[in-house]
């Protein structure tokens, strides 16, 4: 019987995965997937959209620092790169030869 509540919706990406921002500040620059926040739909991509975060003195910086750190991105904002071509590409799912739905590039037709 299939789960009718708290289901969690399907992606197009996944963490580890290399993507391309395509709008917004950081448009055309790429980077891996460090995170993915299911529930507020937002990745956040390694060397992209860098904020910077203001940290109180402590013990370890009496000083108190300013820390660089990558800021989330709205999942719609981002694009596969496609790993035979390089080049960004959608993302759908389809049955494999084990009966396994996996996702493959809409572009050359080639699992991810």
């Amino acid at each position: 019987m299939e789960r009718k509540f708290n289901k969690q919706p399907k992606l197009h990406v996944k963490t580890g995965d290399t993507v391309e921002v395509i709008a917004g500040n950081s448009k055309g620059k790429r980077g891996k997937i460090v995170e993915v926040l299911v529930k507020k739909n937002r990745v956040v991509v390694e060397g992209v959209n860098m904020i910077k975060k203001h940290i109180k003195p402590n013990a370890q910086s009496p000083q108190g620092e300013i820390k660089e750190l990558e800021g989330t991105i709205h999942i719609s904002n981002v694009l596969v790169v496609d790993p035979s071509t390089g080049k960004p590409t959608r993302v759908g799912r389809k049955l494999n030869d084990a009966g396994n739905l996996q996702r493959f590039s809409k572009a050359s037709g080639k699992f991810i």
